[in-house]
């Protein structure tokens, strides 16, 4: 009896032993978990905070390269580059040594966003400074045309009074039918049949601006039928206009008043019973001066 109550007891100290190192192993194994559930909490929050982080630098981005007048290809590559990189953190199996290298490239990338912006401000602040010389410069090349611009009516104007102060003008103008007797003598007539030639005279008047040199006019006479007497050439101006006139007459002028007088010899027959015209004109065509007179 005594052997079988010390084997009983026995049974019940392997028992308790049994009970306290399968309680121990459930303790030791509720710990592990419990520690390993920690650590994979904590890695989950660490790797969330790195992609937060990752994210708040593209966003930064994502803003300086709206703000930023002209697309800067730098920001744009450190923004995908970036984008990459949240794309790793997020797919990747969180571990310390990873995590680890992933905080150290956000802290590099950190530390590089704040050069490019640096960058960027200062780019904007030249442009910025350029745009405001440049529209400076615009607003004084606009006053530069506008003051050219009339400086050029200006000198328009001014050469037009200039042309037109230096035109010569007549002063008089006066004809004469004229015979010439066996003598030689020249003397006035109203008689168509005795008339020999017209003696057209007019005097420049004086012109001080006037260019002083060698100066053509051009004497249109008009018969009766309005046909026009002498020599009968044309002159044209570069402007187009013509004139079919009687005679040119040269003289030298010194802007001084000047006398002129030239001759319209007769046609092949008499000159005809009527009203006759005369006009002067420049080489420019200009109508300086006209006068009238009748044979009978």
């Amino acid at each position: 009896m005594t052997e079988i109550k010390n084997n009983n007891n026995g049974l019940k100290v392997i028992a308790g032993l049994l009970g306290v190192v399968l309680l121990g192993t459930i303790i030791y194994t509720v710990s592990l978990y419990q520690d390993k559930k920690a650590t994979t909490d904590a890695l989950t929050q660490e790797k969330e905070l790195v992609v937060e982080d990752l994210n708040n630098l593209k966003s930064e981005y994502d803003k300086a390269i709206l703000e930023s007048n002209a697309t800067n290809e730098e920001l744009v590559a450190a923004r995908d580059n970036i984008a990459k990189y949240i794309d790793s953190v997020s797919n990747m199996k969180a571990d310390i040594a990873t995590l680890s290298r992933y905080r150290r490239q956000v802290s590099v990338l950190k530390a590089e966003r704040e050069e490019l912006l640096k960058q960027v401000d200062s780019l904007t602040q030249s442009n910025s400074l350029l745009a405001m010389q440049r529209d400076s410069t615009f607003a004084e090349l606009e006053q530069q045309t506008v003051f050219n611009d009339s400086l050029i009516i200006q000198n328009t104007q001014l050469a037009d009074a200039v042309e037109k102060g230096s035109a010569l003008n007549l002063s008089t103008i006066s004809v004469d039918a004229i015979k010439e007797r066996n003598s030689g003598k020249l003397v006035s007539t109203s008689r168509a049949r005795a008339t020999d030639k017209f003696k057209v005279c007019f005097t420049i008047a004086d012109n001080v601006i006037a260019e002083a040199g060698d100066r053509e006019f051009y004497i249109e006479v008009l018969g009766p039928q309005g046909n026009v007497l002498g020599e009968g050439l044309t002159k044209t101006t570069e402007e187009g206009n013509s004139l079919t006139y009687s005679k040119g007459t040269n003289f030298y002028y010194e802007n001084d008043a000047l006398d002129v007088c030239d001759y319209i010899n007769k046609p092949s027959g008499d000159f005809q019973d009527g009203n006759y015209m005369v006009n002067v004109y420049d080489n420019k065509l200009k109508l300086l001066g006209t006068s009238s007179f009748e044979l009978k």
